[in-house]
């Protein structure tokens, strides 16, 4: 007895099937043709440039440790030079970065790879983001002076980029502000190194200028004699530099008199009203006054 397979037509399938099998096999074959061409395509590429990727390799390695070693040591430089910690962490690392992309270049080089046009790609691109982020720039060249230069640190009180006020802080690209009043104000800092920086509380001690004026009909003597009374008897002015007691001025309605002690920097506002008001007090007391203006006027009738 004979057994054979039929399709649903009733045809056998032995030939199909054998048509289905060798076509596999020649598909495979194919890919394996593929597959071997390119594998030998790969290993002759890696026999022609073996020595051009592990010299690559080398540079990269020895370039990233190199670059770490630099990076390192300005960092150090900066520090012994008491640079703002802010200021030595951003340049450390754009300097490590900066000669990483030095190294991969070279690297590329070293494969056969035509850095010029590279160079140029990258040079655009440069130029292209200089121009968008011009002002941030400027802000974080002027931040790197300020922090260099140190016209200013924290805590002073300062007059910088129009806004009076204590320095909290001093960032790369702005510097933030503490008015009188107590309010935060961010300064850009090109704002600050563009203009005329005040810095109040840089020295130890400061001068209070004062005037004060009495009237023509009052003794001048007699009212320097009551300031210098009022100066001696305050312990927070200074005794060097001597004060100074002066007319400065024939007003239209007053002899003014200039008074300037010396005071700490830190007790300035408050010697500053305090001596105010006891002027004004004393003088009442002794008889000083303190004119207001005031015009006469002189009526003719004319016949």
């Amino acid at each position: 007895m004979t057994l054979e397979v039929e399709a649903p037509g009733g045809v056998p399938q032995y030939d199909e099937w054998i048509d289905k099998l060798l076509t596999y096999i020649e598909r495979i074959h194919g890919m394996d043709n593929f597959f071997n061409k390119y594998i030998d395509v790969i290993v002759q590429w890696v026999s022609t440039y073996s020595l051009k990727i592990v010299a690559a390799i080398l540079v990269m390695i020895i370039g990233n440790w190199i670059s770490h070693k630099i990076s390192k040591i300005f960092a150090k430089l900066l520090e012994k030079n008491k640079v703002d910690v802010t200021l030595v962490g951003f340049l450390s690392n754009i300097i490590y970065y900066g000669l990483i992309i030095m190294v991969m270049i070279a690297a590329a080089g070293q494969l056969g790879i035509n850095t010029t046009s590279f160079l140029t790609i990258v040079g655009a691109a440069g130029l292209a983001v200089g121009l968008a982020l011009k002002d941030s720039l400027s802000n974080f060249a002027a931040g790197v002076m300020l922090i260099l230069f140190r016209p200013f640190k924290v805590a002073d009180v300062v007059n910088a980029g129009g806004v009076v006020g204590k320095v909290e802080s001093i960032n790369i690209f702005n510097t933030i502000l503490n008015t009188p009043d107590n309010q935060r104000v961010i300064v850009p800092n090109n704002n600050i190194t563009s203009g005329v920086i005040t810095n109040i509380t840089a020295n130890p001690t400061r001068r209070v200028d004062l005037v004060v004026g009495i009237s023509y009909a009052d003794n001048i003597g007699d009212a320097k004699t009551i300031l210098k009374s009022i100066l001696d008897s305050d312990s927070r002015i200074l005794k060097d530099p001597v004060p100074t007691i002066a007319v400065s001025e024939l007003g239209d309605s007053s002899v003014n008199l200039v008074v300037r002690p010396w005071v700490k920097t830190s007790e300035y506002w408050d010697v500053y009203f305090s001596l105010t008001e006891t002027i004004k007090t004393t003088f009442d007391e002794k008889g000083i006054s303190i004119p207001f203006p005031q015009r006469d006027v002189h009526i003719f009738n004319e016949k």
